[in-house]
C-alpha cells in the first residue's frame, strides 16, 4: 500500500515544507474561530473508492456512461480512481494528520445493496469500518446516501423517470439507517440534485446521459420525493440529524435591460430555486411555468408534503457566479465576463455571491434551517515540484470565500460549519481526472497523496485553533 506524504515525512523534511506567508484565517471575532464550528473536507464514493467489482459490487450509472464514446474527457472512469477502497485508513489518517472535524462521504448504493434489493454484507462491512474509524478519531461523520451513482439495474427500469425509484431510494435508505443507527453525525439523503435532474437528463452532460426538459421536470420531483420519503425512513431508525446538500449559483444580468434582468430571474429559479422551493415552501417556483412552458412535474396528492418534510439542516454548495442574458425567447444564454479571475474549470471566482445567496436564503425562507457549506473549492492545475504542490490561488479562494460566509454569518444566518472540496484530487465526473479539485495531490500512477500549501495552512489554523 502507498503511503500518504503528511504521514511519513518528519518534521523539516522538504516534502512538508510550505511557505509561512500561506495563511488560512478567517476574519478577527468570527464565529469559525470557535471550537464548535466544524471544519471538514468532502469526498464522494464514485469519485475516490475505485474496487469498482469488489465484494458484489454491481454497475452504476456512472460505470456505463463511461463507457459512451464522447461522454467523459480521455474516456477516465472510476475504476480505480484513487482506490479509497483498499486506502480508507491511510486516508483517514490523512483527515486526522490535517486536523479537520469532520469527514464527509458518500455510500456507493452499489455496494451496499444487491440487484434484488437485499443487503451485501461485504459492501455494509467497508462502510462500517469507516464509520468506527472516524469515531475512534473523534471525526464527525457526515454521510450522504446518494451522490450521482444510482444503480444500473434501476436505471434499465426507468431510473429517476420511474417513480418507483424513490420508493426504492427510501428502501435503502431504511437499510443503511438501520444498520449504522448511532455510527452517523449528520444524514445527507441527495447531494445536488439539480445536477442529477438537469445535467443528467436535460443537458446530457451527467449520467444517464438524457437529453429532454421534461426528463429534467419528472427526474427532479422524482428525487425530491425520494428526499421525503428517506428522510422519514432514517428518522425512524436514528437519531442524528437529517438534510439535503444543494448547490447553488449567483447571478447576473449581462445588462440592466428588463429583458437581461429576467432571464437572470429565470436562470436563478432553474438554478436554486426549483430545489429550495419545494423543500422550504412545499411549491416549486412560478418562474419555470415560463422557462419551461407546457412542462409540469408529475405531482401527485400529498408529493409537496413529503418534500417538504423537516429539514435538520440544508447543505449548501457553492463555486462560481454566472453572467445572464436573454435568449430572445423564454430562456437565457450564460456569456462570459472578461477580465475576472478564474479556476481551471473556468468558473468566475466570486465570493461575494455565497454571502449574497446565504442572506437571500435567509429572506425568502422563514423557516430556513442551520447550515453548513458541505462544498466549496476550486480546480488546478497542480503538480508536485521537489514534493511540495504549491496552491496558492486555492487558498485565496478560500479565505476569500469563508470571509463572504462570516459576512452572512453576522448579519444573522446560521451556518454551523465549511467542508472543502475535495481532501483527495479525483474523478471528476465528465471532465475526467484532468481537474484537480483536491486539497491533497494525487499521483493516479502510483497513488501517492501529497498535500498541497493550502492543506498544509489549513493544518496550522486548525492545529492553533485548538490551543
Amino acid at each position: 500500500m502507498q503511503r500518504n506524504r503528511l504521514a511519513d515525512e518528519q518534521p523539516g523534511d522538504p516534502h512538508v515544507t510550505t511557505s509561512d506567508s500561506l495563511v488560512f484565517s478567517p476574519p478577527a471575532g468570527s464565529a469559525m474561530l470557535r471550537p464548535d464550528f466544524l471544519f471538514g473536507a468532502a469526498t464522494a464514493s464514485y469519485q475516490i473508492e475505485g474496487a469498482a467489482t469488489a465484494d458484489g459490487r454491481h454497475p452504476s450509472i456512472w460505470d456505463t456512461f463511461c463507457r459512451v464514446p464522447g461522454a467523459v474527457h480521455n474516456a477516465d472512469n472510476g475504476d480505480v480512481a484513487c482506490d479509497h477502497f483498499h486506502r480508507w485508513q491511510s486516508d483517514l489518517q490523512l483527515i486526522s494528520d490535517l486536523g479537520f472535524d469532520g469527514y464527509r462521504f458518500s455510500v456507493s448504493w452499489s455496494r451496499v445493496m444487491t440487484v434484488d434489493g437485499q443487503r451485501n454484507e461485504k459492501g455494509l462491512d467497508f462502510y462500517k469500518r469507516l464509520l468506527d474509524e472516524l469515531e475512534r478519531r473523534g471525526l464527525k461523520s457526515f454521510l450522504t446516501l446518494y451522490h450521482w451513482d444510482l444503480p444500473q439495474h434501476l436505471q434499465d427500469r426507468g431510473g429517476w423517470l420511474n417513480r418507483d425509484t424513490a420508493t426504492r431510494f427510501a428502501e435503502y435508505a431504511d437499510l443503511m439507517s438501520r444498520e449504522v443507527a448511532g455510527r452517523v453525525s449528520a444524514w445527507t439523503t441527495l447531494n445536488e440534485p439539480y445536477c442529477s435532474a438537469y445535467l443528467g437528463h436535460t443537458t446530457g452532460r451527467h449520467a444517464p446521459g438524457l437529453k429532454d426538459v421534461r426528463y429534467g421536470v419528472e427526474s427532479m420531483h422524482h428525487l425530491l420525493l425520494g428526499h421525503g420519503l428517506a428522510t422519514e425512513a432514517v428518522r425512524a431508525n436514528d437519531k442524528a440529524p437529517v438534510g439535503l446538500v444543494a448547490n447553488v449559483c449567483a447571478m447576473v444580468p449581462a445588462s440592466d435591460s428588463p429583458k437581461d434582468r429576467r432571464a437572470a430571474e429565470l436562470s436563478y429559479a432553474n438554478a436554486n430555486t426549483w430545489v429550495l422551493d419545494p423543500l422550504l415552501l412545499g411549491t416549486y417556483p412560478e418562474e419555470l411555468a415560463e422557462l419551461w412552458p407546457g412542462v409540469k412535474a408529475p405531482v401527485r396528492a400529498g408529493d409537496m408534503a413529503t418534500i417538504s418534510t423537516r429539514m435538520d439542516y440544508l447543505g449548501i454548495n457553492y463555486y462560481f457566479r454566472s453572467n445572464i442574458r436573454s435568449d430572445g425567447a423564454h430562456g437565457y444564454v450564460e456569456e462570459d465576463l472578461p477580465n475576472v479571475e478564474r479556476t481551471q474549470m473556468g468558473w468566475e471566482v466570486y465570493p461575494d455571491g455565497l454571502r449574497d445567496l446565504l442572506l437571500d436564503f435567509k429572506h425568502r425562507y422563514p423557516g430556513l434551517p442551520p447550515i453548513y457549506i458541505t462544498e466549496n473549492g476550486m480546480a488546478s492545475d497542480d503538480s508536485p515540484v521537489a514534493g511540495r504542490v504549491a496552491d496558492e490561488q486555492r487558498l485565496r479562494y478560500l479565505n476569500r470565500h469563508v470571509a463572504a460566509v462570516d459576512q452572512a454569518m453576522r448579519q444573522g444566518v446560521d451556518v454551523r460549519g465549511y467542508f472543502a472540496w475535495s481532501l483527495l484530487d479525483n474523478f471528476e465526473w465528465s471532465y475526467g481526472y484532468e481537474k484537480r479539485f483536491g486539497l491533497v495531490h494525487v499521483d493516479y500512477d502510483t497513488q501517492v497523496r501529497t498535500p498541497k500549501d493550502s492543506a498544509l495552512a489549513l493544518k496550522r489554523f486548525l492545529e492553533q485553533r485548538r490551543g
